[in-house]
Parts: structure tokens; sequence; C-alpha cells
């Protein structure tokens, strides 16, 4: 019988049962592809993570991804839970850990601050596809249960990727955000298409100055009808609305507080910076807390 160590942890939040939810097996070594996917299945979060000792000098470790159906190449939210188990596992101090990833290795730098942790997650390479044809959009709307009149016009309605892709849709009013239905059958037929898993649609029509965004996000093909707050859409749309020139910005750093959650009660917030070269988006940071809510031990 192998102990696995194993916590759950809120991240974007210190408020417990806030924030979205990861799982996060700190010693996975040795476990199977079938195993993790059973264990996600079983904590049933949006994604669980699982570290790994390093197979090369060149990294610090290995993290892979499960929702509870299937194996995803990054996570976000499940990043800041997962360095945030390991900083309170071995009573790091700061440092930067560079971990093997499906999208390659990428350093992750703990803050030690008041006996507490927050965590600064790299993200992958920033991309940002062409605006989808008349027909996919009107699919795509419909799906969402939006009407064109809905959108902001100047923010194009397209993929952008740190990795694990979405699709940016903004819209004009918050009320509208608050109150969206999305078809989910619809949305995971259109996500085999597009070859895109997620859709996030934001705002900017914001109540606080410490805020720009509001969104919500959505990815029914992959088990999450609606996820609590994403490091995985809000870090790539500070890349997208910066490659679009949507967004003003001063010493080639964009930096920005992206709200998700409320609608169903699980607010939090992600810090996105942005580095720029040359106009474009060089480099995406999402920054984040996190709370434990329990630890345990799974044998298998």
């Amino acid at each position: 019988m192998k102990k696995l160590k194993t916590y759950q942890i809120d991240s974007f939040t210190k408020e417990r049962f806030k924030g979205n939810p990861a799982g996060v097996v700190v010693n996975a070594d040795g476990l199977s592809d079938d195993q993790m996917q059973m264990i996600a299945r079983e904590l049933n979060n949006s994604e669980t993570a699982f570290l790994f000792a390093p197979d090369d000098t060149d990294c610090d470790g290995i993290i892979r991804y499960f929702t509870p159906k299937t194996e995803v190449p990054t996570c976000g939210h499940a990043t800041i839970a997962a360095m945030y188990a390991k900083a309170l596992e071995e009573k790091l101090d700061s440092c930067v850990l560079r971990f093997k990833t499906q999208i390659g290795i990428l350093p992750f730098e703990i803050l030690k601050t008041n006996e507490d942790y927050q965590v600064i997650m790299t993200q992958g390479k920033f991309e940002l596809s062409p605006t989808f044809d008349d027909d996919t959009l009107k699919e795509l709307l419909n799906a969402l249960n939006l009407k064109y009149s809905d959108t902001d016009k100047k923010c194009p309605i397209q993929i952008a990727s740190t990795g694990h892709s979405k699709v940016m849709v903004g819209i004009k009013k918050r009320v509208k955000l608050n109150e969206m239905t999305p078809d989910f059958i619809a949305l995971a037929n259109l996500s085999k298409r597009i070859n895109c898993n997620g859709y996030f649609v934001f705002t900017f029509d914001s109540d606080r100055n410490d805020t720009l965004t509001y969104g919500r996000m959505f990815a029914p093909v992959v088990g999450i009808n609606e996820d609590p707050v994403t490091g995985n859409a809000n870090g790539p749309l500070g890349g997208y609305l910066v490659q679009n020139k949507i967004v003003d910005y001063k010493d080639n750093l964009f930096e920005f507080n992206g709200r998700q959650g409320i609608e169903i009660d699980r607010p939090g917030v992600v810090n996105v910076m942005v580095k720029i070269e040359n106009d474009r988006p060089s480099l995406i940071r999402i920054k984040g807390d996190a709370v434990v809510i329990f630890k345990t031990e799974i044998e298998i």
C-alpha cells in the first residue's frame, strides 16, 4: 500500500469554500494514468494536480493535471494549489521551482510572507487565433444564449491560449454576464469542431477600482460546466487585450485583476501580469492566494 498525501485547496482566495477548489497529490510517484484518473474522479474537482520527482536535472519536478474525465496539459488554479501544498509540506522559503508540464518546463515562484504563501505561475507561450467565420460566430453566441448586440464591439471573438485554449467573448454588461444560461451540450459539440475546450465570457463593466474585468468560464466538453476562477482564462485574456490594443499600458507591462465565480458563490481574484515586447505579449504570469480545506491520505 502506498500512502498518498492529498490536499484539497481553494485557489485565488483566502476564504475557505470560495475560489476554485483543486485536489493535489504531492507524492504521486508510481501512480498509473488510470489511478490518477480515478483519484481525480473521486475528488471531483475541476482539476487535480499530481506532483512527481524530477526525471532529469533540468527541472525540480513534474506536474500533471486531470479533470474528472480526462488529462489536460496545464491548469492555473491547480498549479497555484499544488505549489501552495508543496510549500507547506516542505516548509519552503521564497523560491522559484521549475516544473515539467505537457507544454514545457515552466518556472513557478513561491512567495513567503508572514508565514503564508502566494504563488506566481508563468504560463506557456501566448497564441491568438483568427476571428471566427459568421456561421461559427452565430452558433457560438446561440450556444451561450447571447445576442450579437450583447457583445463588446471592441473585443473580437477569438481563441487565446497560454497552453490550454479558451474562446474570448467580451460583452457589454455585467448584468448580462450574471444571468447567462448557456446550452452546455451545444457548447461541448462546438468545442470538438473548433478544437477549444472553454469559453471565457468577460466584461469591463466593473464596480471596483481594483478590478478590470469580471468573467465566467464554461468548459462542458471536459466535464466542467462552469469553472469558478480560471487561471488559464484570465492569463490569456491579458495577452488578448494587449495584442488587440484594447488596453493601455506603460513600461512594457500590463497588469490587472480579474474577478470570477460570483454567480456560483465561489468568488476569487486572479492577478495577471503581461510583459510586452514590440507591442506583443512576451510573457504572461498569474498570481494568486490559496487556502487549505483539508489534508488526508489515500491508500492505494
